[in-house]
């Protein structure tokens, strides 16, 4: 239910700040407004604005195909409904924390996108059944945790060449907080996650 939710609030806001240029301001991540001014709430509101119809239908057909999947099973392991959330808000900020330090005085930059939390519920879902297979651009099928090792030096990468419109560090540090949150809070986690390569 709180995919779907969050889907419908992520279009509502994305297609009013396409409609009214200072919504996407007043929301975006301006990491030099967080520190200077105060204004926190952008760590979080920044995942609710996109810079265009590509952008938004890529993050939430995503989210969709692998958040349906993650929400049933943190509640098959008993997380509850708040563990879901704080999955998806979790990676939405921890994507957004690396920003705000290094661009903190930079005014020109600004950030936008549920990148962080899409890679944290991607990567929850790679972490909690690994050798699933992934179709790159709908296509190409790949185990899940081939795509994520792929993924994280490609993101690193990317990020280190510092080219493109792509935050690419969103990506990454939300995708890694998508494997470490559940294996805090359920350790045997790991153990089951490294039994589907020793059996």
């Amino acid at each position: 239910m709180w995919t779907y939710v969050i889907i419908a609030v992520t279009v509502g806001v994305s297609v009013g700040c396409f409609r009214r240029v200072e919504w996407f301001g007043r929301l975006a991540l301006r990491p030099e407004r967080v520190v200077r001014g105060g204004e926190w709430w952008r760590v979080v509101t920044h995942g609710f604005v996109h810079a265009d119809w590509g952008h938004l239908l890529v993050n939430l057909f995503t989210y969709w195909s692998f958040g349906l999947f993650v929400e049933s099973a943190f509640a098959g392991l008993g997380f509850g409904e708040w563990a879901y959330l704080v999955l998806y808000f979790g990676g939405m900020v921890m994507a957004a924390v690396p920003d705000v330090v290094r661009y903190r005085r930079s005014p020109w930059y600004a950030s936008v996108g549920a990148s962080g939390a899409v890679s944290a519920v991607l990567f929850t879902a790679i972490f909690l059944m690994p050798l699933e297979t992934i179709l790159v651009f709908g296509v190409v099928p790949v185990p899940g945790v081939v795509f994520g090792v792929v993924y994280l030096v490609y993101c690193q990468y990317m990020a280190r060449r510092g080219e493109g419109r792509i935050n690419h560090r969103a990506h990454f540090y939300g995708a890694v907080f998508g494997v470490v949150f559940p294996a805090v809070l359920e350790p045997r986690l790991v153990g089951l996650f490294l039994g589907h390569f020793v059996r």
